[in-house]
C-alpha cells in the first residue's frame, strides 16, 4: 500500500482544526471521507495518531511527531499548488456531474461546448452517484431518488411522467377500446401480443407501470433489450412496437410524429427529479449555470 498525499493533507487539517467536522468543511469532503483518510493513514503507519474524545481529536505522541515531520513539506506543496495553478484555476474550473445517459443527451449535450468551465459527465446507477457525490467525486447529480445523507441536499426541479408509447404505424385502437370499456384482461392480452422494447436499466419503469395500472405483476419479457432509451425511440420510429418511457425524453419525437403516445395510464405515474449537491461547495456558480440549463430545457 502506497502513502497517499490526501491522507496527509486530511491529517494536517484534523490536527490543526481539532475535529473531523471542521476538517471536512475545510477540505470540502464528507466527514466519512475524512474518517476514511485518517483510518487509512493509521493503517499505513501502524500507529494511532489521535485519541478520539467527545469534543476534540487529541493528537497522540506519534501524531505530534508525524505532524512536525510533514508540516514543512506539505506547506511548500500547498504553496506550489496555489502558485502554479492560480492562472488556470481562475480561467476554467472543472466540475463533475452525474446523470443518466438520456438526460444528458436531452439537456446538456448541445450546450457543453459553450460552457465557461470544464465538465466531466459520469453515467451510472443512482445509488452509486449518491455515494460519489457524498465522497466528493461528483459535484452535482440529477436523480429521481432522494437520500438522507447529512452533508447532501436535494432540490426538486421537475417531474417526469411514465407513459406508454408506440411506433407511428401501431394501430392501438383495439387496446384503447378495451381500456374505455374497462376490459383490463383483454387489454393485457393485446399488449402481450405486441413487440416490446426496453433497456436493462429501465425495466423498473415497465414493471411499475404494469403493476399500478393492471394490479398484477409483469408476466412477459420485452422482445428487445437495447442500450438506452434513445435506441428505443430510434427502433420504434419506423415500426409498430411498444415501450414505457419518461415523457420528457420522448416529447419532441411525439410532436414530430416519429412516436405515438398510446396511453398515460389510468393512474398517472410521476417521479420528482432532484438536483443533488453537497451543502458546501466551491463550485456554486458553475452548478447554478448547469441548473439553469435544466430548468430552461425541462420546464
Amino acid at each position: 500500500m502506497a502513502l497517499n498525499l490526501e491522507w496527509l493533507r486530511t491529517f494536517k487539517a484534523i490536527y490543526e482544526l481539532g475535529t473531523l467536522t471542521q476538517a471536512a468543511d475545510a477540505l470540502y469532503i464528507s466527514q466519512p471521507g475524512v474518517s476514511l483518510h485518517l483510518n487509512s493513514l493509521e493503517a499505513f503507519t501502524g500507529y494511532k495518531l489521535f485519541d478520539r474524545s467527545a469534543r476534540r481529536m487529541v493528537p497522540t505522541e506519534r501524531g505530534k511527531i508525524l505532524y512536525n515531520f510533514v508540516l514543512e513539506p506539505l506547506t511548500k506543496l500547498e504553496s506550489a499548488e496555489q502558485t502554479f495553478s492560480r492562472s488556470s484555476r481562475s480561467e476554467r474550473s472543472t466540475i463533475s456531474v452525474g446523470m443518466c445517459f438520456e438526460t444528458f443527451q436531452y439537456t446538456l449535450e448541445e450546450h457543453i461546448a459553450n460552457l465557461p468551465f470544464n465538465l466531466i459527465i459520469k453515467f451510472g446507477d443512482y445509488p452509486e452517484m449518491q455515494h460519489d457525490l457524498g465522497k466528493g467525486l461528483l459535484d452535482l447529480i440529477v436523480t429521481p431518488r432522494k437520500g438522507d445523507e447529512k452533508n447532501l441536499e436535494y432540490q426538486p426541479f421537475s417531474k417526469e411522467r411514465i407513459v406508454l408509447v408506440g411506433g407511428p404505424k401501431l394501430d392501438a385502437k383495439p387496446f384503447l377500446q378495451h381500456i374505455k370499456k374497462g376490459q383490463k384482461q383483454e387489454a393485457i392480452h393485446w399488449l402481450k401480443e405486441q413487440i416490446w422494447f426496453s433497456t436493462a436499466a429501465d425495466m423498473e419503469h415497465l414493471k411499475r407501470f404494469w403493476q399500478v395500472n393492471f394490479n398484477c405483476n409483469l408476466e412477459f419479457k420485452p422482445n428487445f433489450i437495447v442500450p438506452n432509451i434513445s435506441s428505443i425511440m430510434r427502433c420504434l420510429a419506423g415500426g409498430t412496437g411498444l415501450s414505457v418511457v419518461p415523457d420528457f425524453l420522448c416529447r419532441e419525437e411525439i410532436n414530430a410524429g416519429k412516436l405515438k403516445l398510446v396511453w398515460e395510464g389510468d393512474q398517472s405515474i410521476e417521479n420528482t427529479l432532484y438536483f443533488g449537491t453537497r451543502k458546501k461547495t466551491i463550485y456554486a456558480k458553475e452548478i447554478a449555470q448547469i441548473k439553469d440549463i435544466f430548468l430552461h430545457r425541462m420546464n
